[in-house]
């Protein structure tokens, strides 16, 4: 069969060009973080009509608390921001040795995480008066306004941690799995304050202080891991251990909300900003990815699991920027046919187990626009170079309006 020549063709190459040194458990790992986003997203992001056929955002988590646990499976941000800091203590010291400077080689960096954000908001910017005028309610523009710009925040604290990566990796050649340890500290003080006695005193900006040092927390484990301070089965044992006993007590003990992403009517949340409980989970799973690199190396040497791999990192950005995207093009179009009847696990209320079902049969429609979509945006991943300054000051235009829209309806 022509398609699985096909296949077998791209798995032989992908196969020929990887370089003898090339960390597959590592790039293993990144693959299975980047898909639990998208995976995650679309289980957990529901949908409801109103009365005008208009799409709202609403989530099972809200009346299936029961599935709260799931999120722990799903959360694997603990996991991408370590192999992000492994990779770039790998980068910037290799750049170093070239005689690169820190500053070039940061500027690199940006440059690749803001070609496919810029990419995504110029081309909703685009969508949205289409859309308008193809009659799709202006509520369903706002809700999928709200779904696009939510995977971006990560982009904008990703980009910032990357900026501090030259400090963090002289802290992590010094201190070793100490130099983690001070974020630990500071995102248990802060959630001490706005969950303890005197809450209700403190100002509301407070939990804004966790944002940088609850992720920066994995990246800083992937640093120490990069220079070779995690390399040893004790120290991974202490990341898993210490975090699951931290994991449970903050559950058990302290009454930390069971879900790892946030809950509509929720009054706390685990993500926004990160609490401690978010911490201890990427510690655990930190030392299970440490554990467990040699096996899933073992297993990665296998060309036909590697080339699913190298594909999904090639076009890591390209998943995060779009995979709400593919919902929604599978969302408006059944809201729009179908009027104010709801499509169960689609359009209807996420509010059964029956809803759950009935999302996991959408999957792989999901994950089939989401292929066509990054076939025609991935370019985004790309430099730039055949593009005249008139195109790019377009799309900056077009992203800016985006930007102005998403910000006063989000």
């Amino acid at each position: 069969m022509p398609l699985a020549a096909d296949l077998r063709s791209l798995v032989t190459a992908v196969e020929s060009r990887t370089p003898a040194h090339r960390d597959r458990a590592v790039d293993g790992l990144r693959a299975l973080a980047l898909l639990s986003v998208p995976a995650g997203h679309w289980l957990v992001g529901g949908f409801t009509l109103d009365d005008a056929g208009a799409l709202h955002n609403a989530s099972p988590l809200a009346a299936l608390g029961a599935l709260a646990p799931a999120s722990w499976v799903f959360q694997l941000l603990g996991i991408f921001f370590l192999v992000g800091g492994y990779s770039a203590a790998l980068s910037l010291r290799r750049a170093t040795e070239r005689g690169t400077a820190a500053r070039t080689w940061l500027r690199g960096r940006l440059v690749r995480l803001g070609r496919p954000v810029l990419g995504v908001t110029a081309g909703w910017a685009a969508l949205l008066p289409l859309l308008s005028v193809a009659g799709v309610p202006a509520a369903t523009l706002r809700t999928a306004s709200v779904l696009v710009v939510q995977p971006l925040w990560f982009v904008g604290v990703y980009a910032v941690i990357t900026a501090l990566t030259p400090h963090a990796l002289r802290a992590a050649e010094r201190a070793g799995l100490w130099s983690a340890l001070p974020l630990l500290l500071s995102v248990a003080v802060v959630d001490a304050l706005r969950y303890g006695p005197y809450a209700d005193a403190m100002p509301s900006w407070l939990p804004l202080l966790n944002l940088l040092p609850g992720w920066l927390f994995g990246y800083q484990l992937g640093l120490v891991w990069g220079v070779g301070r995690l390399g040893r089965r004790a120290a991974a044992w202490l990341l898993l251990g210490g975090g699951l006993a931290l994991f449970v007590t903050l559950l058990t003990v302290f009454g930390y909300p069971a879900s790892m992403v946030g809950v509509p009517g929720e009054a706390r949340t685990n993500s926004h900003p990160p609490s401690l409980l978010v911490l201890a989970l990427a510690a655990a799973q930190s030392g299970v990815a440490v554990l467990a690199r040699e096996r899933l190396a073992a297993l990665l040497a296998r060309p036909a699991l590697w080339a699913p791999v190298v594909v999904i990192n090639l076009s890591a950005m390209t998943i995060l920027c779009w995979h709400q995207s593919a919902m929604l093009a599978a969302a408006i179009p059944a809201a729009a046919l179908h009027g104010d009847a709801a499509v169960a696990g689609l359009t209807a209320d996420p509010t059964s187990f029956g809803w759950v079902a009935a999302r996991l049969a959408w999957l792989p429609l999901f994950a089939v626009l989401l292929i066509g979509i990054g076939a025609l945006t991935r370019r985004f991943e790309q430099p730039w170079t055949g593009a005249s300054t008139g195109g790019r000051i377009l799309a900056g235009a077009l992203a800016g309006a985006f930007s102005l829209y998403a910000f006063a309806v989000v």
